[in-house]
Formats: C-alpha cells, structure tokens, sequence
C-alpha cells in the first residue's frame, strides 16, 4: 500500500507539474493551435454566421494538425470574445471580433489595444443593386446540358467544393454551392486575397500616392533592405528570409498567430543570404511580404481612419462586393496575405473585374495596364508567378499527375484548402472554386476549367 500510495503521489506531482508547465508556459504549437482556432471560429460565426462548434469540427479539427483535436472554444457573441486551448485551459488563443473589420487574432491578449483601431466608417454602398449581376443579385442559368454534367461531377469540382460559380460574358452562367453554404455565404479566400492588395496598391498608384519604384521602404531598412523596391515586394522577389511552411511553428504561422502587429515582425526578417542572387533576382513565396505590402499602403494615409476605409471606397464598393471584409491584425494592418471573407459571386466580381483590366461600368480603378503588368510573368518566378501577386499556372500544377492544358493567358487567384478564382481573357471566362480541399487529397482545378472551357464552346 505505501508503494502504491507513493506512486499515485508521484503521478499526481508528475500530472500537476505538466499542467502548470502547460498553463504557464505552454509550448508555441499549442500557441499556434489555440490561436488558429479562435481566430477561424470567430470569422465564420460572426462573418458566415456559422456555428462555432461545426467549424471547429469540420473547418479545424478535420483537416488539420491531430493536436487540434484536443482543442476546445468558447464564444461570447455580446463582446465578440473567441477563446480557445488545448482542452479550453492551456495555451490560450484568442480571437475578437469588431463591427465591420471582421475578427483579429489577439495572441498578447491586449484586448483593450485591439479595440483601440480605429473604427471603419459606415459603407454607403451596402443596398442590393438591381438587375442581372454583376450590378445585381439576378441570375439565369444557361440551358447547358454539358455545362450542368460538368458541375454536378465532383471529380471535377473536387472534395470538399463549397462554391463553384461560371461567368462568361459577363454574366453567370452557372453556380453549385456545397450543403450549409449558398450565394450569401461569405467565404475565406485565403492568399487570392494578396491579389486583392495587388489591386488595392494599383488604386494609390493611379491616385500618386506610391510608385512601384518606391524604395526605402521602413525607417527600420537602413541596411541593404532599403534597396528593396515595391515592385520587388509585389513579385515575391525582395530577398527576404521567410519560411512559409505550414503545420508547425513557421514563419507564418508565427505571423498570423502569435504576433499581434504582423507587419512589424514581418519587417524585421533580413535579407537572406544563402540566396545566390539578390533582391529582385530570387522567388520566394511569402505572406510575409504581402503584410509589408498592406502596412506601407496604409503608411501612406496620414489618417488611419482613412486608410482603413480605403479598400471600400475605392475598390469593394465601386465594384458592388458588398460582402467584403478585409480583417486586419490586432494592431490595425490588414491582412492583405490571407483574410479577405466574400461571397462566391463577390469573389466572381473581382476576377471580372481583373478580366476587365480593371475597368468597371465605363470606369477604369486602376492605372491603365495595371492589370496588364500584374499579370506579366516575373523572371524570377520562371513563368510561374506574374510581377503583381498573380499565378500564371494552375493551382497545384506542382502535385503529382498529368496538368490539364490551358489558354496560354490563362492567370490565377490561388489560395489555401483548394481556393481559386481563374481567369481566361481569350474566352471571356471566369471561374471561382472555393471549397475546403486540403493539398493532399490531389485535387487540380485545372481540369475543371478545361472541362468548363469545353462545355461552352462545344
């Protein structure tokens, strides 16, 4: 007995001393965990108006790391509060949600400085606007046969399909949505959303407000950095130390869960010196950058305030996406790498916006061959990535298996979980795909697209 009751004692000081080490220290994986699962629940409950416990089952916990398995959320729907940990107890992430700039990841747990952004201006644009879309919410389906087999095969729109809208001519001509999800369901678009600040830049070079040669970038860039130009930043080419791997402790993940100003830590990366080339010779996939991106845009407003209202006034409302919101960090930069929630049909707007060369109803929003230059291949990336944040292959052209062949102008939207808006000029085509479909289920979007382009001219 007194062995057996000095075993119990040494199980129970073993148990009690990981537990403090967990609540008092806990590792940054369970950080990073906790800290993503605030921050997604939040964003659908209070965005998509999802329920906390179904994201977190099906949009976290399913496909995701096992550790967020054991992680649990809690929800005050009055302060707009997102709790989570392993077990709801250690390593806490914490999300809030304010009125109109969507939900920030607030991993210091300075709530008061959170709230302390500015606010965002009341939209004026925000009434439905009559007709077909885009100007309106109206739409007639082409009598396609071959258009409908296309989208009711889920070999083709692929697992986890949660939105598939076609757009030619400029009008949809059909649309599938996942079940739980519809034509009102804003929906995450993960990185499409750094082709979204590409866009957003373009509006303050047509206003003078930034040069693409713009160098010296941060006070803090006194060194080889401050030769860093915008343009080197708008092609994944600036040279940066960054490491964009995800599912563990990563630069990125660092950025977008355990650091409350982004822009700040991603500004603090050197130049990295294992490169052979230097600054704008190396391509190097970075969300990093894209947060630089957002932070020097709003650096040149003298008002925050104004700043923050910006993408609204001149490029969401004009182009009728009222179920935009770009979210910002804790500390007030827009996280113009990752969190852009829309409607599939708002996100269709965009693309046809794009397909458009940035010219909406009779209006050009962007520097005329704007679109042109974003979408030029950068020689850094091999082809591969346009000179402003723009794919110039298919998403996942890189898995295993036989590619689809596509129109050679052929650009794309690419973001996390099988996200896509694709863009074909010379058909007159615009495809979104939004959906949950992790990389290692295989799936190519390419084939969609080649199988739409077929449908309608068939």
């Amino acid at each position: 007995m007194r062995i057996l009751k000095a075993l119990l004692l040494l199980v129970l000081v073993v148990v009690a001393g990981l537990a403090g080490w967990l609540y008092l220290a806990p590792p940054e994986l369970i950080r990073v965990a906790s800290g993503y699962s605030a921050k997604m629940v939040c964003s659908n409950v209070f965005l998509a108006g999802r329920d906390p416990q179904e994201v977190l089952a099906v949009d976290v916990q399913a496909p995701g790391h096992p550790l967020l398995r054991l992680v649990r959320v809690s929800v005050d729907r009055e302060s707009g509060i997102v709790r989570a940990g392993l077990f709801g107890l250690f390593g806490e992430g914490l999300a809030l949600y304010r009125e109109g700039q969507g939900c920030a990841s607030v991993p210091d747990g300075d709530l008061a400085a959170a709230r302390a952004v500015p606010a965002l201006p009341p939209r004026t644009a925000l009434a439905p606007g009559e007709g077909a879309w885009p100007d309106g919410e109206t739409v007639e389906p082409a009598a396609s046969a071959a258009l409908d087999a296309v989208l009711d095969d889920p070999a083709l729109t692929g697992p986890g399909m949660r939105a598939v809208v076609v757009v030619k001519d400029g009008r949809i001509v059909a649309e599938r949505y996942g079940d739980g999800f519809d034509a009102g369901t804003p929906l995450l678009g993960w990185s499409m959303t750094k082709t979204v600040t590409s866009a957003i830049i373009g509006t303050l070079v047509r206003d003078g407000r930034m040069s693409l040669e713009d160098r010296a970038l941060f006070d803090s860039w006194a060194d080889g950095r401050a030769g860093i130009a915008l343009s080197d930043l708008l092609g994944m080419a600036s040279d940066l130390l960054w490491n964009e791997e995800y599912g563990s402790v990563s630069d990125v993940t660092r950025m977008l869960y355990l650091e409350p100003d982004m822009a700040g830590f991603a500004a603090s990366m050197p130049l990295d010196e294992a490169n052979s080339g230097g600054i704008g010779e190396v391509f190097e996939y970075s969300s990093g950058t894209t947060v630089l991106l957002s932070r020097i845009w709003q650096d040149a407003f003298d008002d925050p305030a104004e700043a923050l209202a910006w993408p609204y006034k001149v490029l969401f409302d004009p182009l009728g996406m009222r179920s935009a919101v770009l979210e910002t960090d804790a500390r007030g930069t827009f996280a113009g790498s990752s969190y852009l929630y829309a409607t599939a049909r708002d996100w269709a707007r965009f693309g046809q916006f794009l397909l458009q060369r940035g010219v909406w109803q009779g209006r050009s929003l962007l520097p005329v061959g704007y679109v042109d230059w974003m979408v030029e291949p950068h020689p850094a990336s091999g082809g591969e990535y346009g000179k402003g944040h723009v794919w110039r292959r298919a998403p996942n052209a890189r898995l295993p298996g036989p590619n689809a062949e596509l129109p050679e102008d052929a650009f794309f939207l690419s973001g996390h979980d099988g996200q896509s808006v694709s863009v074909v000029p010379s058909e007159n085509l615009v495809v979104v795909r939004l959906g949950l479909t992790p990389t290692d289920r295989g799936y190519k979007v390419g084939w969609l697209m080649k199988a739409v382009i077929a449908a309608l001219t068939g």
